[in-house]
């Protein structure tokens, strides 16, 4: 398998076959009107080729990768079922797998199931009850008979726990009982408040979402990723080598995307099957599974049908339109833009009839626009928002071919207009523009991303300020009835959080994914297993050595720049000071306290930065802290990295040696370990819950009280089901 290298994109159009698509794509979009693109659609669909996983298993079987100790990475969770299919012939089911014993559901009045799993290599098999009829298991592929007793079930058949007969299983499940939640669904509480649960860690993360749900009997988006960034939207293009290069300006070089090592479908398959596995589901209470960013137009435009086939399960899509806008001719924030030509555009390009309607909008909003800034944003965001309009077809078709059930849960979606991307501090008539448009062209979003300043893991030091920015948006967006999104959400202070809450009455969604990675990193710290410190140990060093190499290297200055600071503010002293000033209210206050830390960290740097050897030696003579900012920007780097290598050329690996290194977060964590991360994903959700008044003190206080109690991570387990 080639590794992609290089800082070019890769994904190229490399066939007339693929550039002909994107020029009959882009040909189509010029000559039809926005309103008539979902019935183009809906007239031209043809059913999305189902991903063949055949190549991707005989990969990871021929490298020894199987899915208990390394999950996720095929879309199916069943790798060899032509072992197993001829062993349940043979044998007693119950001689073969070990069922879930909270794990049953039905597709009828006589068609119980179980979901099994052959401990040996961790794949996974659907039971069904003996004599069940054909109808509860229509659709389902690769059925073999077998006998005996799995968790009180007398079983018939057996399946493999193949994508596609997950696939066959929520529409069979809806189609009986249209308020099951083993799936992700766009119900309940979720269409206005929720908190967006990052998977980075996948099968590791998922108890500790499901039990702080149960607890709080409170319904989140407990599955979240950005697509195709940090997940592997397509695994046979990984196996070709044709994963697009992500820039990482921090590290001064590209990675591929998917570096964390999981498909879109294995993530998707494995959150409902956590569900099953610890009786979650019998709750019934919705949960959310957001595809994260899902880029439009751009260099995206031929991989389409692939993006909407691979989130085919999401119940919540954030649509991105930067990378179209990358593109588009008429920049917002152009300075020498002539109003005359994008009058022009507008008029020729925009129906008279959707101006009127979305101006209006924005009137009845009570915000104000004059025709030059209205035209302006509209030349920049036309086009992106025709693709928007294409892909949200797509969306819908896919979902309506094959999910059936009477009342359409299966085939629903809630969206979210991601708009922090474009340029500065979302404006109030930027904000209401976008949420007309989208209202307008019969795409209505539940949720919207304006832009506030946020920073990922940094507190926003001005409560005032970010007071005032959030109620000008609120504003717009609950005459929309929006909620808002808060991304980059993870670090923020309780104050931070308590403002975000109050001011949109707790309509909004608070995107943490990139927490939990830190928390797995908290909870090897503090374990006392010898193997969990070791691996900490190893963790932290990988972040060390690719710190001093960005730092001391004198080729791009922006690498070593942000390098040296995160090395400097990794100090026991500069953090220390920084927690003092983060603290400060006063305004005045706070600045003299940050002229104190500026010049701390001068003092530090000099000290640091003499030569590599003595910031290195410095650097150890320090605790190895995961609150270290060091360790904080580069962690997730260390899931793929090739052998554990802190080498630029390592990272992103998808070869046996990149996953093999995945599989130590997978297979090789002690429970206490696990109970720790757990414990810590709880904690800190509970905390988001209360600051943002989600939940009420008294749940979060139980919550927190049974938390604590804890000895085994079995016991935890045991408390996501239904008492």
């Amino acid at each position: 398998m080639a590794r992609p290298s290089g800082a070019e994109s890769l994904y190229k159009m490399d066939s007339p076959a693929e550039e002909q698509k994107v020029e009959t794509q882009e040909a189509m979009l010029s000559n039809t009107e926005w309103n008539a693109i979902e019935g183009h659609v809906d007239s031209t669909w043809e059913p999305l080729p189902t991903i063949d996983s055949q190549p991707i298993n005989k990969f990871l079987v021929d490298n020894d990768l199987h899915i208990k100790g390394n999950p996720c990475i095929s879309p199916d969770f069943c790798l060899l079922w032509a072992t197993l299919k001829v062993e349940l012939e043979a044998k007693s089911c119950s001689e073969v797998v070990e069922g879930f014993e909270h794990s049953a559901f039905h597709t009828g009045a006589d068609a119980e199931w179980r979901l099994a799993e052959c401990k040996d290599t961790g794949d996974h098999v659907w039971l069904l009850q003996k004599d069940a009829p054909e109808a509860s298991y229509a659709g389902m592929q690769d059925k073999v008979a077998t006998t005996g007793s799995v968790c009180g079930l007398e079983v018939g058949l057996a399946f493999p726990a193949s994508f596609n007969n997950l696939l066959a299983l929520k529409n069979l499940i809806l189609c009986h009982d249209d308020t099951a939640t083993i799936f992700p669904t766009a119900t309940g509480t979720l269409g206005t408040k929720s908190l967006g649960l990052g998977a980075r860690m996948t099968a590791l993360h998922y108890p500790a979402t499901e039990w702080a749900m149960a607890q709080l009997e409170l319904s989140m988006t407990g599955n979240q990723n950005s697509i195709p960034r940090e997940l592997i939207y397509d695994v046979n293009e990984m196996l070709d080598g044709k994963l697009d290069q992500i820039a990482f300006p921090f590290i001064g070089s590209n990675i591929p995307e998917g570096h964390q090592g999981t498909s879109v479908e294995g993530m998707s398959h494995c959150s409902v099957l956590s569900k099953l596995k610890n009786g979650f589901h019998k709750h019934h209470l919705p949960w959310g599974f957001n595809a994260d960013h899902q880029p439009i137009g751009g260099k995206y435009d031929i991989r389409e049908d692939q993006l909407v086939r691979g989130c085919v399960l999401a119940s919540y899509i954030t649509y991105d339109i930067s990378h179209e806008l990358e593109v588009t001719p008429y920049k917002l924030d152009a300075a020498d833009a002539d109003p005359t030509v994008l009058a022009e555009y507008v008029n020729s390009n925009i129906p008279a009839a959707l101006r009127e309607e979305v101006k209006q909008k924005i009137v009845d909003a009570g915000v104000s626009t004059d025709d030059a800034e209205f035209n302006k944003l509209l030349a920049y965001v036309w086009p992106a928002m025709k693709k928007m309009k294409l892909r949200d077809a797509k969306y819908k078709k896919a979902r309506s071919t094959l999910f059936r059930d009477e009342k359409g849960i299966g085939k629903k979606i809630f969206r979210e207009m991601s708009i922090d991307e474009l340029p500065g501090i979302t404006a109030q008539n930027t904000l209401a523009t976008i949420l007309a448009l989208c209202e307008c062209m019969d795409m209505p979003v539940q949720y919207v991303a304006p832009a506030f300043g946020f920073q990922k893991n940094c507190q926003y030091d001005d409560n005032e300020k970010l007071e005032a920015l959030i109620q000008k948006a609120w504003v717009v967006c609950k005459h929309f009835n929006v909620s808002i999104g808060f991304h980059s959400g993870s670090g923020k202070s309780a104050k931070n959080y308590e403002i975000c809450g109050k001011v949109t009455e707790s309509n909004l969604e608070i995107k943490t994914s990139g927490r939990y990675t830190y928390e797995c990193g908290r909870a090897l710290y503090t374990s006392s297993d010898p193997h969990d410190q070791e691996f900490w140990k190893q963790w932290y060093e990988f972040t060390v050595q690719l710190a001093l190499g960005s730092a001391f290297q004198d080729t791009n200055a922006k690498e070593q720049e942000m390098a040296r600071t995160f090395i400097v503010a990794s100090v026991p002293e500069v953090m220390e000071k920084q927690s003092e000033m983060n603290d400060e209210d006063d305004q005045a206050k706070k600045a003299t306290l940050g002229a104190a830390l500026d010049s701390l960290k001068k003092q530090k740097a000099d000290e640091f930065f003499k030569s590599r050897e003595e910031c290195e030696k410095l650097i150890h003579s320090m605790d190895p802290h995961p609150d270290h900012m060091l360790w904080f920007e580069y962690n997730f780097l260390f899931v793929l990295a090739k052998e554990g290598k802190a080498e630029k050329q390592a990272l992103g690996n998808h070869t046996p040696a990149g996953f093999a290194q995945r599989g130590q977060f997978y297979g090789h964590i002690s429970d206490e370990g696990q109970l720790n991360f757990a414990k810590n994903i709880a904690l800190y959700i509970i905390f988001l819950a209360r600051t943002t008044g989600q939940a009420g003190s008294e749940k979060c206080d139980a919550a927190e009280v049974k938390l604590k109690g804890y000895a085994k991570y079995q016991d935890l387990l045991d408390d996501i089901k239904p008492s």
